[in-house]
């Protein structure tokens, strides 16, 4: 250190002092300012990244609650289409039941009123049939009876009394 203080030359510290004054103004002028403008830039650029993720983020969970909503109002909607569905369903079926139940009593009336029909009909028929066998069998007794004159007497006698009891 001592020999630098001996060496030391006015001189030559001016003119050092006054190349590093020219190197700084140089680099200041061409170097300096465009790599602080760069750095400024990009910092810049770092701080539009980072406000447009904040952006994203924002509109992501703008974009999730709506769609929470909309998952809400679907499920809501879902909900009463099906409500509606089942009540649909349980008004046909219950139209369904009393038509049916409307239409056996038609039947069961009709059904009814043929048997009804039909009894008085074979009533009708097996009277007629019997009055017929009755007139025959009246007919075979009375031509047997007749056709003696021993038996008319008897039977003339047996009505007169028949007559007189009553």
């Amino acid at each position: 250190m001592e020999q630098l203080i001996e060496d030391f030359s006015i001189g030559l510290f001016f003119w050092q002092t006054l190349l590093f004054i020219g190197l700084v103004l140089l680099l200041w002028r061409y170097a300096w300012k465009p790599i602080l403008n760069a750095v400024n830039d990009r910092e810049e650029g770092i701080k539009n990244a980072l406000a447009a993720a904040e952006d994203a983020k924002k509109e992501m969970q703008n974009v999730t609650a709506d769609s929470e909503k909309l998952l809400k109002e679907a499920r809501a909607e879902r909900e009463l289409m099906m409500k509606e569905a089942r009540e649909i369903k349980e008004k046909i079926v219950s139209e369904a039941k009393e038509q049916a139940q409307a239409e056996g009593d038609k039947l069961i009336k009709q059904a009814q009123s043929t048997i009804e029909s039909e009894k008085k009909a074979a009533v009708t028929d097996i009277k007629n049939q019997v009055a017929e066998l009755s007139v025959e069998i009246a007919e075979k007794i009375i031509k047997e009876q007749l056709a003696n004159k021993e038996k008319q007497l008897k039977l003339v006698d047996n009505m007169l009394n028949d007559i007189k009891l009553d």
